[in-house]
């Protein structure tokens, strides 16, 4: 058990496997305390998110935790790190070290700052996950948004819909341009427009997405098909649509993003890009724990890129007048 806890790199999967199931039934925790004075390290990891009240991040969160058990670390958390001054607050944060790396779950820390802490004499080892920084060296860990929105895309066009409308994340993310550049991508593929009034501004939040049904039902042309860039917002689009007496799929086909938990138990159950979000976390934890126990100067940034799912459910339809034709066929 030592070894598979303090070096899992030297034993197989099986065996990790079988010795984390050992842990979480006998209940069996490291001294940490005593392996961080032998070692001078705090054996533990920082990870800095937007918002923990987002249900996106809970997942991912799970996935960095018993990773970090396995290899005998500890989490903290440090919610609502976003903005212009969330670098300075995170080089803060290290200058008390109370923690060995950060893994970074936001893409709207400016990259001076974030060069900065990672620089010496600070050296800060770090990954970055779900969002990237353009030109960064760090290590990334993220799906590959643009494509998956281009399949949501186009499986609506698979089931004969013309007219499709997309709603959009924060303004800047780099998940919402992603996002969007895959819509519009799948869109000109197809010889589709993409109309201006069609594109309403939004956000990741359910809030959002109401006030994006109010604005959609006061259209004098509608479309028939919506592409929104997470679930929350395409739960509240939906909700916002049955206030005004408009019913998912009978009015509209809505397609999310992400693939949440409750994306299937609302209704219509929604069809939804699924991320691999447990691997995503676990991926970018053993990328982390590897710069902390390795040296990091000497390695070679990895970027790793995820594939989604498109996971069906009812809230997508075959358009009415559409002619019959395989769905999924140019996918």
């Amino acid at each position: 058990m030592s070894r598979a806890l303090s070096n899992p790199d030297r034993v197989s999967e099986g065996t990790r496997a079988r010795v984390f199931a050992a842990v979480e039934e006998t209940g069996y925790t490291l001294n940490q305390a005593g392996r961080s004075l032998r070692q001078r390290t705090s054996r533990t990891i920082l990870v800095a998110l937007p918002d923990i009240g987002n249900t996106f991040f809970s997942t991912i969160l799970d996935a960095i935790e018993r990773e970090a058990v396995l290899r005998g670390y500890g989490v903290l958390v440090a919610n609502r790190f976003a903005g212009h001054d969330s670098g300075r607050r995170l080089h803060e944060y290290f200058l008390s070290n109370r923690a060995d790396g950060l893994l970074l779950l936001d893409g709207s820390v400016q990259l001076e700052q974030l060069l900065a802490l990672t620089s010496p004499p600070i050296g800060v080892p770090l990954v970055m996950a779900c969002e990237a920084i353009a030109q960064s060296p760090f290590h990334t860990v993220k799906t590959d948004n643009v494509f998956a929105a281009e399949v949501a895309t186009r499986h609506l066009i698979g089931l004969g819909h013309r007219a499709i409308g997309h709603i959009r994340g924060p303004k800047g993310n780099v998940l919402s341009i992603e996002r969007e550049a895959g819509f519009a991508r799948a869109m000109a593929t197809a010889g589709l427009d993409v109309r201006a009034s069609w594109m309403f501004e939004a956000g990741f939040e359910m809030s959002q997405g109401l006030a994006a049904a109010e604005r959609f039902v006061a259209l004098a042309e509608r479309p028939t098909a919506m592409f929104a860039a997470n679930d929350e917002t395409a739960i509240g689009f939906l909700s916002g649509l049955r206030r005004h007496g408009l019913e998912c799929p009978r009015d509209i086909s809505l397609v999310g993003f992400d693939d949440l938990a409750f994306a299937a138990h609302f209704w219509p159950p929604l069809t939804s890009m699924r991320q691999p979000r447990e691997a995503l976390g676990r991926i970018a934890a053993e990328a982390l724990i590897d710069l902390i126990e390795g040296e990091p100067r000497r390695r070679v940034p990895r970027h790793t890129v995820l594939s989604s799912e498109l996971i069906v459910r009812a809230s997508t339809a075959r358009l009415a007048t559409a002619p019959s034709a395989p769905a999924l066929a140019s996918l």
